[in-house]
């Protein structure tokens, strides 16, 4: 019986439909990132690059054609990658991601 991670990484793209959804999506969020820095005026979170190269990179590989196959489980596999690192780094380095400001604003420690 063939795992969900055999289903949705390792099978052929998925066409049109779905690659439409996760490429709109990471425009919409390059949006609200160039957002942050035009009209908000303020510096965007780092994460937000992150999410929008994971989402481009997953919307490429449901774009290719059907006999491409293995540049599609490549891809994927790269921006499954790209979401992973941020989250490590949103574990053990979260000023990396967030900045200095928030991590001291938001502190615990009197």
């Amino acid at each position: 019986m063939p795992s969900i991670i055999d289903r949705t990484v390792f099978s052929e793209p998925s066409g049109r439909p779905v690659a439409i959804v996760q490429l709109c999506a990471a425009l919409s969020l390059l949006g609200v990132y160039g957002f942050y820095l035009v009209v908000g005026d303020a510096i965007p979170p780092s994460f937000l690059l992150f999410i929008i190269a994971g989402t481009a990179l997953s919307g490429i590989a449901e774009s290719l054609p059907k006999n491409r196959r293995r540049a599609a489980i490549f891809l994927r596999l790269l921006g499954i990658f790209v979401l992973v690192s941020a989250l490590v780094m949103m574990t053990f380095a979260p000023e990396l991601l967030f900045g200095e400001n928030v991590i001291e604003r938001h502190s615990y420690s009197h």
